[in-house]
């Protein structure tokens, strides 16, 4: 308990090292609730970031979100601060549906652009977007969705045990308590991109997607509970989607943001193939075979807690009929939050326990914008595979696709 404490207390109050010559100056569009998690707590113990300036459409929300976060500027409009020179990464967690506008105008003004996950609205926009020909350009900007949990060392220590190929499925599930979000909120805006597969579901299609090692080739079946009425028309607030890929696999992905009133760790669940497990101690007569389940709890948001649960089933079988000598189980279970509880390849990789998946995430981001090496990535192919996916499901729903920007 005391080291759960600690971890968490240094995640929100972390140490402040002196901001280096050169560091990046980011600005933020949108006073969003998200932006201190995302953001701002991140950067105090990163010495090559400086939160620099707010913009909202309020620009009294703005102000007071500066002052409660200690954001040195307050720019009169997104505008102001893509023409301001002394800014050089954007971070956009505005809504979903102005993901695309402001991303494109941010690269097109020559800045390096962090985005909140989804990308954009549906896979169209995410074919512009990361095509742009700026990002082609020597010395391009560097955009990132912002998955920040692929960057925990959990996740990659998980993903390390697992071979996509012995995958034959995953299934995949989150939650938000039903008082932790209203129907007003932006989520449950259609005209602003909103729904459930938008918001925590996309963290469990990403899943699906990376523990395959390949896309969906078509969605099964895609459940949802959506509200009718007025600009929550077609927004699912609940949906249990399942998809095949190209192995036969099948994947299941589960979210809802009206969910019972404790919350529930996000997970997943991996299930592989019988394989045989080659044992120079047994008689030709004989073979091992092994079946693995693996699960992570706490996909999203390991630091607070997580557990990776490893099942193995192993049966001892006559090879000439193929009868049962002996069947027994072993289970393991591993916790990693740093890459130094990783072990292996990631031991000495960077990170300390009280650094949250978006302090890894910037870090990596940094890495990228400074051109040294990036331990992870989320690649414009991944990010337009993504958008696939989900218009994939909104498809196969019903509920269509979300809209367009006009912009262009």
């Amino acid at each position: 308990m005391a080291a759960l404490i600690s971890r968490i207390y240094n995640a929100f109050m972390p140490p402040k090292p002196a901001k280096s010559d050169g560091a990046l100056r980011f600005g933020i569009l949108g006073a969003a609730n998200i932006a201190p998690l995302t953001l701002v707590i991140p950067a105090k113990s990163h010495p090559e970031v400086i939160v620099q300036a707010v913009s909202a459409r309020d620009r009294q929300k703005a102000e007071a979100f500066a002052k409660s976060n200690g954001i040195l500027e307050v720019k009169d409009s997104y505008q102001d601060m893509l023409d301001d020179p002394n800014i050089d990464c954007i971070f956009i967690p505005l809504p979903n549906g102005l993901h695309f506008e402001w991303a494109v105008r941010a690269i097109r003004a020559g800045k390096h652009v962090l985005l909140e996950k989804p990308s954009v609205s549906n896979a169209s926009e995410a074919e512009v977007l990361f095509n742009l020909p700026e990002l082609s350009q020597p010395d391009a900007p560097v955009l990132l969705e912002a998955f920040h949990n692929r960057f925990y060392p959990a996740w990659a220590f998980f993903c390390s045990l697992i071979n996509p190929s012995d995958v034959v499925h995953v299934s995949s599930n989150s939650m938000i308590p039903w008082w932790a979000t209203g129907k007003d909120d932006i989520h449950f805006n259609y005209n602003l991109s909103g729904g459930t597969m938008m918001a925590m579901g996309t963290y469990n299609f990403a899943a699906l997607r990376v523990l395959f090692g390949a896309e969906a080739e078509e969605c099964l079946s895609c459940d949802v509970k959506a509200y009718t009425d007025g600009v929550h028309k077609n927004c699912d607030y609940d949906f249990k989607a399942k998809f095949r890929f190209p192995n036969g696999g099948i994947g299941e992905a589960q979210s809802t943001l009206k969910g019972a009133t404790i919350l529930k760790p996000s997970s997943v669940t991996v299930t592989e193939k019988e394989v045989v497990i080659p044992d120079k101690l047994l008689p030709d007569s004989q073979e091992k075979v092994r079946c693995r389940e693996l699960s992570l709890y706490g996909m999203i948001h390991g630091l607070f807690w997580h557990r990776i649960d490893i099942k193995d089933v192993f049966v001892l079988r006559s090879t000439d009929d193929g009868k049962v000598v002996k069947k027994w189980e072993e289970k393991n279970s591993h916790k990693a939050y740093t890459f130094r509880d990783a072990g292996g390849e990631f031991a000495d990789l960077p990170g300390e326990a009280n650094w949250m998946s978006y302090r890894h995430q910037l870090e990596q981001f940094v890495n990228r914008v400074k051109g040294r090496k990036t331990q992870h990535w989320v690649s414009g192919e991944d990010s337009i595979a993504q958008m696939r996916m989900l218009d994939m499901a909104y498809e196969k729903s019903g509920l269509g696709l979300r809209p367009t920007s006009t912009y262009r």
